[in-house]
């Protein structure tokens, strides 16, 4: 499962009630990949979908995480948080290490105006 999965599930717990639509504006997606994302949790038994009882549109659904995918949820968030971790701790190596190429490398006729920040 890749990161939109997460975004999905954290959506439909945070807002049950949204459209397709709405849940693929939420999620700044194309209406056809929300709609996959949706039905891929559906069939994964992570989320059910209920109809409104008493909704004038009779296509108006309910979107609600199962217990499997509260689970799910939680195991995603801890690996996209592992994740970011990793990508937070190579970014600033390399930053550190850029900023050592810098001073190493410094020439007063190569340095642009202004000081680079290091």
């Amino acid at each position: 499962m890749d990161e939109n999965y997460l975004k999905t599930l954290r959506v439909l717990e945070e807002t049950p009630s949204l459209s397709q639509r709405m849940l693929a504006e939420r999620l700044k997606l194309s209406l056809g990949k929300a709609n996959y994302l949706l039905n891929a949790l559906i069939n994964q038994g992570l989320v059910k979908a209920v109809h409104f009882k008493n909704s004038a549109n009779k296509r108006s659904y309910r979107y609600h995480l199962t217990p499997e995918g509260m689970q799910r949820k939680l195991e995603l968030t801890y690996q996209f948080i592992q994740l970011k971790s990793r990508e937070y701790e190579h970014l600033q190596q390399e930053i550190e290490t850029l900023k050592l190429e810098v001073e190493h490398s410094r020439q007063p006729e190569v340095i642009p105006q202004g000081r680079i920040p290091v």
